[in-house]
């Protein structure tokens, strides 16, 4: 059975590779325009995004459009094989029309409007915005929509921020009578108002949190990030709807970067293709290890490809470094190819960067850049775009094929939220993405793939469902957990879940709520633990999971009770030592567990999820132990598997291979039955598909 899929366009049925080119930069220079198409050919550049902040360079002044200069880019692409995902430039808006219409700009939290400036600030409910965009977009797509050069859209950039305006106020206030049923009471109630004597007595009283107004009620927070999610991507939606008749073939999405203001499930719904910027600080995390970064970026990757479940795109990366994290650090040898491909093994179908040529003045002026202001191809960094280049050219049959995951773990937009929000156990972090990480890890280091999933989805085709800190979780949400373990599914959870339901109200009958009956535990009590104090987990003898050892635990203890499960480990110390703190629930056909305290070690969470995927009966993508720092990832067509061995150790590994034949994709040789990889090494291996 195949499980390869259509590629982004079927005008390039390659592995893109390309950046962000910015040629309006550049029109008083024609020798560096011409200069630029003999550059990407030489580094098997085969893509550009284009026209992302041009619109003062195609509307110079309101209803005058100059679309000359966007018109011979395009046709000198076309000649030359390369191809353009066209933007729609309303990340950043001309000054005119911000003079011209001061409505359109941006009103922060403290009910200030913006001066112009910057980029995304803007409001997005706006009439007058809308009304530019459509129009201008419309323009381009009538233009370019059946170009030959351009195989998709790139609708806007890095969609963020709020806007606390008079419009989006009216917006909220109607967004909330759509939800709440035109119900003040229900409203009142869901926010749990009569707190500090909060309750509306009209529509009109209710106003987006402010730092000199509400703050407090966590069911507004949470509702007011909704909307903004919502509206964020309304907007979205009205620049789609402006282009898309134009040509229906052609692929829309948008690049994602900051996972925090907007619900990225509910985004990728009005997409065909979901795109994000990666940029990880390499060699530079506070413990200096980049294994432990690489984890936290395949997460990231694996989440955006679970999205739509395909091949997604990378559209941004840096070839080098960036100019606006904390130190500014090169990569090292092997890296620029290695995180390259890692992105690739996760299951992107591209490897594209901010930026093609580093621009000349400005904020981004020493933001990385295949082109340097030297202004030629000799360079380290040129030389390992082409490297990458000469391998994405050599893996068109990877190009549509799927990666999956018979592991799954929750991520929940509106759970992170109201974690955040959260004001009890640790108000010094509750370190929400960090516990997620310490999980994922594990699957991680073992070679496990993982599918990154909302808690509303299907959870039948997975044999195994973690969810770290389900904090937020309705009673409905309950119940398809309970039906998924009934009948055979795995499940883990930790401390910290079934506390709340969706508007943020606790769950009435002890925790974890709705999941009280799947673990088969009652937590009386959930302890903040300061720095300076450690607890413990000792795996308790003869354990179900035939684990042993006793591990430092930190930061979060919950204290529970047995009702139904039983202890797999209990805590070393403190008044409660001897209580359960890692337990295993068998309901119906299936198993769950409950881990009670954040456990220190990342070595327990490897061995813990080592034999809950052994008793699970999921396969790892190598049938063989790895070095830490070392993963393997695969994607397959259904007849061959494609695996991405990957050394982010830091240090010369040597991985043994499983005993099946293996071709090494950038040799066409037969792979030894030892790889020895380098520091920052990867190798691209084949096999066929086991049966």
């Amino acid at each position: 059975m195949t499980m390869k899929l259509p590629p982004v366009s079927s005008k390039a049925p390659v592995m893109l590779h390309g950046a962000d080119y910015n040629p309006e930069q550049w029109l008083r220079y024609p020798e560096i325009l011409r200069e630029d198409i003999k550059l990407m050919k030489e580094a098997g550049c085969n893509v550009m995004s284009v026209g992302i902040f041009s619109w003062v360079s195609l509307e110079p002044e309101e209803g005058v459009f100059t679309f000359e200069w966007m018109d011979r880019l395009l046709d000198s692409f076309a000649e030359n094989g390369i191809y353009a995902f066209l933007a729609t430039p309303s990340g950043a808006r001309p000054a005119w029309m911000s003079a011209k219409y001061p409505e359109v700009l941006r009103v922060e939290r403290n009910r200030v409007r913006n001066l112009h400036g910057v980029r995304h600030n803007h409001c997005y409910t706006s009439p007058v915005y809308r009304e530019k965009t459509a129009l201008l977009n419309a323009k381009l797509a009538e233009r370019y929509a059946h170009h030959p050069a351009v195989i998709g859209w790139h609708i806007s950039n890095e969609f963020g921020g709020e806007c606390h305006c008079d419009l989006c106020q009216n917006a909220f206030r109607d967004w909330l009578k759509v939800k709440y049923e035109g119900s003040l009471d229900q409203l009142n109630h869901a926010w749990w108002t009569t707190f500090w004597s909060h309750t509306y007595t009209s529509w009109e009283q209710i106003e987006s949190p402010a730092p000199h107004g509400e703050t407090q009620v966590h069911g507004m927070n949470l509702d007011w990030r909704r909307f903004v999610s919502d509206r964020t991507i309304d907007f979205c939606r009205h620049e789609i709807e402006a282009v898309r008749s134009y040509n229906p073939e052609l692929p829309v999405t948008t690049n994602m970067h900051n996972i925090d203001g907007i619900d990225y499930r509910n985004l990728a719904e009005i997409l065909d293709v979901v795109s994000w910027d990666a940029y990880p600080d390499w060699h530079y995390t506070e413990d200096n290890d980049d294994s432990r970064l690489a984890a936290w970026t395949g997460m990231q990757h694996d989440l955006f490809r679970s999205l739509k479940r395909k091949p997604f795109l990378l559209m941004e990366s840096t070839p080098s470094l960036t100019n606006w994290q904390s130190v500014s650090k090169l990569k090292r040898p092997g890296m620029h190819k290695l995180s390259s491909l890692q992105a690739v093994a996760h299951g992107s179908d591209s490897v594209q960067y901010f930026q093609w040529r580093k621009s000349r003045g400005s904020s981004e002026k020493f933001h990385g850049a295949v082109v340097d202001h030297s202004g030629h191809a000799d360079t380290r960094v040129f030389r390992d775009v082409a490297e990458v280049g000469r391998t994405l050219a050599g893996l068109t049959e990877v190009v549509g094929t799927t990666a999956p995951a018979k592991t799954a773990i929750l991520f929940d937009w509106d759970n992170r939220w109201a974690v955040k929000d959260a004001q009890g156990i640790r108000n010094s972090g509750l370190k929400y993405e960090e516990t997620v990480l310490q999980h994922y890890r594990a699957l991680w280091e073992l070679g496990i793939p993982v599918d990154i999933i909302g808690s509303q989805e299907e959870l039948s085709g997975y044999k195994l469902v973690i969810a770290p800190m389900l904090y937020l979780i309705s009673e409905a949400g309950g119940a398809r957990i309970e039906k998924y373990v009934e009948e055979g599914g795995n499940f883990l959870a930790t401390y910290w879940s079934g506390v709340v339901n969706e508007t943020d109200l606790c769950h009435l009958g002890g925790f974890p709520g709705p999941l009280r009956k799947t673990l088969g535990i009652w937590a009386e009590e959930t302890e903040g633990l300061p720095s300076r104090d450690l607890n413990g987990l000792v795996m308790e003898s003869g354990n179900a999971l035939k684990l042993a050892g006793d591990y430092d635990a930190h930061e979060i203890a919950e204290l529970i009770h047995l009702e139904g499960a039983e202890a797999l480990g209990h805590y070393r110390s403190d008044f409660y030592a001897g209580r359960p703190a890692l337990t295993l629930n068998k309901l119906g056909a299936g198993k769950a567990y409950h881990l009670a305290t954040r456990v220190k070690d990342p070595a327990f969470y490897v061995e813990l999820y080592a034999a809950i995927t052994s008793e699970a009966g999921i396969s790892r993508v190598l049938d063989s132990a790895l070095p830490a720092g070392v993963t393997v990832q695969r994607r397959t067509d259904g007849e061959h598997d494609y695996v991405f061995v990957q050394n982010f150790s830091g240090s010369d590994q040597t991985v043994q291979l499983d005993g099946r034949e293996y071709t090494d994709l950038e040799t066409n040789e037969a792979a030894p039955a030892e790889l020895l990889l380098p520091v920052n090494g990867l190798a691209i291996l084949k096999r066929k598909t086991a049966e």
